[in-house]
Parts: structure tokens; C-alpha cells; sequence
């Protein structure tokens, strides 16, 4: 930790240590600034969303003014993701997912649709606003569902078909996303849950260890006592989890090409375990101490990964991205609210999938359980939500969209 200096500004480089300290304290500052700022309560803004996002835009205004740069060490940014899959993994069992069959089928073919119309309305506006199609499309699905990831992969491919500049736009569009995708989520979710009085099982006094539904409701149990010794095990079962998972991802991607991320392996490690230790009594979780820890990383993960995004990149967006993006976010909304919804159930479950919806749909998958989190601590559980956005918004709608947008690439350079 300490000031160097590069043409002329001072950077601020911290390390491992103080960048998890400075995550606390934003984490810390966007949980008073949403019990003091009505409207972000109101709306149900995440609290990572508030602390890390003021963070970025400070940043913003010390760099352009030449004051200071600030360098931050994430390298638990990814760490803290896994563990918190994992988390979601043994708060789940695998009678739920086979209860959850139809469900998880209707989210995930309104979630590939997202691919398609979003690739539409990246390549239209760029026809209208004559840019290539193929930029058009880095500001679609590749960098609004794909996130960074699909971003840096996608990107690097096009500028290899000779298209400059497609990188960068799709790491800047990504960023957007991200954004948008934690402000808008809760208030979405909760004018739904406002407009059609909708209540969860545990307000509707449907509490049994069984639901009318099917799901179990995961409720924190009051009266559950988290000792040290307690915690010590639920951390060694969650590193289990993570280790388990990310070296079965790996080998599954190396072994056939198909790229399944590290956090759902580590998930689905997670659903064995518990499911195996709720069969054979070997395993004890305790959910009060498993949402626990998965609360503070996923806290801590969304806090880093926003406070270290670059806003003044995002000025390389040029006015028809700008564009592009406000449609897709519009467009989103929309489907969100009046498809999602209504095929989803049209009750509380369905508006807590709204907000997770529109956080993986513009942004990634932590965004959508952020979002998610914050309407539930609302206004009560949705075991239904917290199992299928995962599956769905982390790995299963890759299935359809990477082979759209493949093709796609392919069909426009071809007739470019």
C-alpha cells in the first residue's frame, strides 16, 4: 500500500487487506445511506449497489481532475463469489429442482429469448445509425447478458474479423449493464409486488416445513445459536464446495469445450452435499449460518466488483451505443413486467424472478441474486427464485445464447 507516481497523477495502490477494508466500509456506507435516503429504501436499491457505485463515480471525478488514481487488489473478488454459489448450493436440495421442473423450463426459455432480442435491437439501431452491425451486437446480448465475459471473448473475436474498437465498446457496455442492472431490478419487483398486493408464504402464513407450492421456505431460525465452532464447519464445507466444484467446471470445459463456470460447479457441489446430508444425516447444515456467510460475500463480492468499475471508460461510448443500451434497457423492463411475470405465475415468486431477471439480463448473475436479496429482505423468502435464477441466468441460458451469438457473427461477417 502507497502513492506512486505516472504522468503526472498519483495513484493510490492497495493492497489485498485494504481493498476487503475499503469493500466494509462502502458496504457499510450504502446500508446508513439507505436507511437515511428514503427514495433507496423505497425502491429497494441493493446496499453494494449504493456504496460501491458512489465509490466509482468519486474515483471518476478525482481522476478527470487529475488528484488521484486509486489501484485495488481484487484478488478475493473471486473467492467470495464462489463461496457464496456454494451457499446458495446448500441452501438447496434435489427434490427441490425436480419440484421446480416446469418452472426452471418456462424461466429458462424466456431467458434465451432475451439472446434474441437483444442481438435484434443491437444490430437495427446500428443499421439505422450506420455503424457496423457487429459493434451493434457488442452492446446486445454478448455484453448485456455475456457480461465482462462474454464481452472479452466475443470482443477479441470480432476485432480478429477486423472490426476495431469492439473490445473496448463491449467492456465499456458491460459496465453499463452492470449499473443498470442493480438499479433497476428492485423497483421494478417491488411496483409489481405494491401494484397486485402480492405476499410471501411466510406473510401469508404458510410457514410449514413444506409449502402449498412444493419449496420449502428457508427460514432463518430465530432461535439458532452460531457459535465459532459452528461457523468453523460451515466454512470448511463451503471451501469443500468451492474446490470440489471449480476443479469439476474445469475439467468439464477442458474435457469438451464447453465452458461451464466455477461458480456452478461449486453450486452444484453444494446441492449434493446437502442434498446427501439430508438423506444419510452425515452432513448437518444449518440455514441460518449458511445465508449468513453468503449474505457478507455476496455483499462483499458485488461492493468490489462496483467499486472498482471505470466509469470514465464508459465515455468511449459513443452516441448510438448510448442508445442502444437505453433500448435495451426499456425493452427489458417491459418483457420483464408483462411476459416474465405472467408466465412465471403472476405471484410473489414471479416479481422476486422479475429483479433477478433484469439483474442477469443486463448484467450478471450476482447482480440478479443482489437484486433478489434486497426484495426478499423486504418483504419475505422465495425459495422458488433463489434456485432457479442461478441455474438459469449462470450457465443454462449460455446454452442457447452462445450458439446465437456464433452464428450471428458468422451470418453478418459473411455478408459484411
Amino acid at each position: 500500500m502507497g502513492f506512486i507516481s505516472d504522468n503526472g497523477i498519483n495513484t493510490l495502490e492497495l493492497d489485498l487487506v485494504a481493498t476487503v477494508a475499503l469493500a466494509t466500509l462502502l458496504l457499510l456506507l450504502g446500508k446508513v445511506l439507505r436507511k437515511k435516503v428514503n427514495i433507496l429504501d423505497k425502491f429497494c436499491v441493493p446496499t453494494p449497489v449504493i456504496g460501491g457505485l458512489l465509490f466509482a463515480i468519486i474515483m471518476l471525478f478525482l481522476k478527470n481532475s487529475q488528484i488521484v488514481e486509486v489501484s485495488m487488489d481484487t484478488t478475493l473478488q473471486t473467492p467470495f463469489m464462489l463461496a457464496f454459489f456454494a451457499t446458495v448450493g446448500l441452501g438447496t436440495n434435489l427434490s427441490l429442482v425436480k419440484t421446480g421442473g416446469k418452472f426452471l423450463l418456462v424461466y429458462w426459455g424466456l431467458a434465451g429469448f432475451i439472446f434474441v432480442f437483444q442481438n435484434f435491437i443491437g444490430i437495427s439501431v446500428a443499421k439505422l445509425t450506420n455503424i457496423n452491425p457487429l459493434i451493434g451486437m457488442m452492446c446486445g446480448a454478448i455484453s448485456m447478458q455475456g457480461g465482462h465475459g462474454g464481452a472479452a471473448s466475443f470482443g477479441a473475436t470480432i476485432e480478429g474479423l477486423g472490426v476495431e474498437g469492439a473490445l473496448t465498446i463491449g467492456a465499456a457496455a458491460a459496465t453499463f449493464g452492470v449499473i443498470l442492472g442493480g438499479l433497476v431490478g428492485g423497483p421494478v419487483s417491488r411496483y409489481l409486488i405494491k401494484k397486485y398486493k402480492l405476499k410471501s408464504e411466510q406473510e401469508l402464513g404458510e410457514c410449514d416445513e413444506q409449502s402449498s407450492s412444493g419449496y420449502e421456505v428457508a427460514l432463518e431460525d430465530e432461535c439458532s445459536t452460531v457459535t465459532s465452532n459452528i461457523i468453523i464447519n460451515h466454512i470448511s464445507i463451503i471451501a469443500i464446495c468451492v474446490t470440489v466444484g471449480s476443479f469439476i467446471s474445469t475439467a468439464i470445459t477442458n474435457s469438451t469445450g464447453v465452458v461451464v463456470p466455477t461458480y456452478v460447479g461449486a453450486m452444484f457441489i453444494g446441492v449434493v452435499l446437502r442434498t446427501i446430508g439430508d438423506k444419510l444425516k452425515i452432513i448437518k447444515v444449518d440455514t441460518y449460518c449458511v445465508d449468513l456467510i453468503g449474505d457478507i460475500c455476496l455483499c462483499l463480492f458485488l461492493t468490489m466488483a462496483l467499486m472498482t468499475i471505470k466509469l470514465w471508460e464508459l465515455s468511449g461510448l459513443a452516441g448510438p451505443m448510448i442508445i442502444i443500451i437505453s433500448i435495451q434497457v426499456i425493452v427489458l423492463i417491459i418483457y420483464a413486467v408483462f411476459v416474465v411475470f405472467r408466465l412465471m405465475g403472476r405471484d410473489y415468486d414471479a416479481a422476486v424472478m422479475v429483479a433477478g431477471l433484469l439483474g442477469h439480463g443486463l448484467g450478471a448473475t450476482p447482480n440478479a441474486l443482489a437484486n433478489m436479496n434486497s426484495i426478499t429482505s423486504k418483504f419475505g423468502d422465495s425459495a422458488k427464485a433463489l434456485l432457479i435464477v442461478p441455474l438459469v441466468g449462470s450457465f443454462l441460458a449460455d446454452l442457447i445464447g452462445i450458439p446465437i451469438n456464433i452464428g450471428l457473427i458468422n451470418v453478418l461477417n459473411f455478408f459484411a
